[in-house]
């Protein structure tokens, strides 16, 4: 994923409330030569989401925790990015925090809210081509708006993020878009007893009286959705993973030894998924194991998101719960490394990550893929009728932007690929896969982008192939079993629910 919902369903995300007013971001109303006005790139479900006009660079974030995960903590975020067109003002998403000052290339700038946007005017007209550095102090506020959730995720002992899929601007202003991939630098101040982890590598700690600074940096451009910021009474538990890698999980200190039979599984995964598709594509990786309730697990750039319990709670057997570990895994592949272009290529990061934890369940706990995939298939035009084809989802439910992760994207769209390792055979599907996360590494990909490399990878046009299955309203017949056949509407359960895991399916959509 993104997102990976488990079946249990009073702990399903709840994503109530409609688009914030522009008063969730209190600023100090400068003059401004012209009204602001939210923009948004367009994107088909989420049209408000991100900015035109600029390219990020990278991110700055310094955020300072006061110890107590009610109060807003005190945030320092610095942007710099590149025009891509001539702009009379500049907007940044950001929708849940107070403003106390901008700065433009070092000078004050006049800003404004409008809707969830931060609206910067500067002094004259920002020239195509050139760069800009952008400061903001603002308050980072880790209680949820009311009907919204996304953004900070209060723990037992602290904070975490969980940013999908439009959440990240209610934690830092930015370009909240995936397209729109950047470094990051991510400072955390908090009491001594506290430690701060992030995504990608430490640089550096810094105690200065009761207090300690943690500094971490990627070494890959990253999604703003993807970022990750871990504050509590934690263990950081360190290990190395294929080729010398630097694996770290992040757990609640009282709970490290018996959370080590599962964190000692990693390396291995890690492994099992370097044979299916190459290298691992990042500086480090690990699992960040929340005492918080969610609904989900979450692939957050190198430092995974899950709730603890998912690992504690015995009516979830062990290949279950490895399946769903090398779920979030494979994410690192697809979905953080090659980023979706817009929300609507969603089905390339959960169907593979579906995929591969299929998989996986199959290879190492006697779980068929054939199986599932049939269940899948009777199953699947239901789903589109709920959620739209693949490729072609409709739009959140009013309320719920999350329940754009429908069954449609995770079963749904394995289901294409095993269509699809059907159509090709098996030697070129395993090319392909390589070659996609090869060609497309730290970038940006489409729906597009991926039927032309099947084409190219099989030596055959499969335009119309994936035309029928991406963005049908019906299933096409399988390749290869013309005895499976969809179950009608009325044979299963409301919005097309997955059967439960015990019979062979793994995490459901909300």
């Amino acid at each position: 994923m993104l997102l990976t919902p488990r079946t249990r369903a009073s702990r399903r995300p709840r994503l109530k409330a409609a688009a914030l007013l522009a008063s969730a971001v209190s600023v100090c109303l400068l003059a401004a030569s012209a009204p602001a006005v939210p923009l948004g790139v367009g994107d088909r479900l989420f049209p408000q989401l991100g900015n035109p006009g600029y390219n990020v660079a990278s991110y700055d974030l310094a955020l300072t925790y006061s110890g107590a995960n009610d109060k807003p903590l005190q945030a320092v975020t610095t942007i710099d990015a590149w025009t891509t067109s001539t702009l009379d003002s500049v907007n940044l998403d950001f929708a849940h925090g107070d403003v106390e000052s901008v700065e433009l290339d070092g000078e004050p700038a006049s800003f404004a809210a409008a809707g969830e946007d931060l609206v910067i005017t500067p002094e004259k007209p920002l020239p195509d081509g050139s760069w800009m550095r952008i400061t903001v102090r603002h308050t980072s506020d880790p209680v949820s708006p009311d009907g919204r959730d996304g953004g900070w995720v209060r723990t037992a002992d602290g904070l975490a993020l969980a940013n999908q899929a439009d959440a990240a601007h209610l934690v830092f202003p930015c370009n909240d878009h995936p397209s729109d991939k950047a470094m990051f630098t991510i400072r955390v101040t908090a009491p001594d007893d506290y430690t701060a982890v992030a995504n990608g590598l430490a640089t550096g700690v810094d105690r200065t009286g009761r207090t300690t600074t943690w500094t971490y940096r990627t070494l890959h451009p990253m999604a703003t959705e993807l970022a990750q910021v871990s504050i509590g009474r934690s263990a950081v538990l360190r290990r190395t993973g294929p080729h010398g890698l630097p694996v770290r999980d992040v757990v609640p200190a009282a709970d490290a030894t018996a959370l080590e039979p599962w964190l000692k599984k990693t390396p291995g995964q890690i492994a099992w998924m370097e044979s299916k598709v190459g290298p691992y594509p990042f500086e480090t990786y690990g699992v960040l194991m929340a005492e918080a309730t969610t609904g989900f697990e979450l692939e957050t750039q190198t430092l995974s998101l899950f709730e603890k319990d998912l690992f504690t709670e015995p009516a979830y057997p062990e290949w279950y719960v490895d399946s769903v570990m090398v779920h979030e895994l494979s994410h690192q592949w697809f979905g953080d490394s090659v980023s979706p272009r817009t929300w609507s290529d969603l089905w390339l990061n959960e169907g593979h990550a579906t995929w591969y934890e299929a998989l996986y369940a199959e290879e190492k706990a006697d779980k068929p893929m054939e199986t599932r995939m049939r269940a899948a298939y009777s199953a699947s035009d239901v789903w589109r009728a709920a959620g739209g084809p693949p490729a072609a989802p409709k739009p959140p439910d009013p309320g719920r932007k999350i329940s754009i992760f429908r069954p449609v994207v995770y079963d749904g769209a394995a289901l294409v690929l095993y269509a699809l390792r059907q159509e090709i055979g098996r030697p070129a599907f395993e090319r392909l896969e390589r070659a996609w996360v090869t060609t497309h590494r730290d970038r940006t990909a489409t729906t597009a982008d991926f039927v032309r490399l099947a084409s190219v990878t099989s030596g055959r046009d499969l335009g119309g192939f994936f035309q029928a299955w991406l963005y049908g309203e019906k299933t096409p017949p399988m390749p290869g079993h013309p005895d499976w056949k969809p179950a009608a509407p009325a044979a299963r359960a409301p919005g097309g629910a997955m059967p439960a895991p015990e019979s062979g399916t793994g995490p459901v959509g909300p």
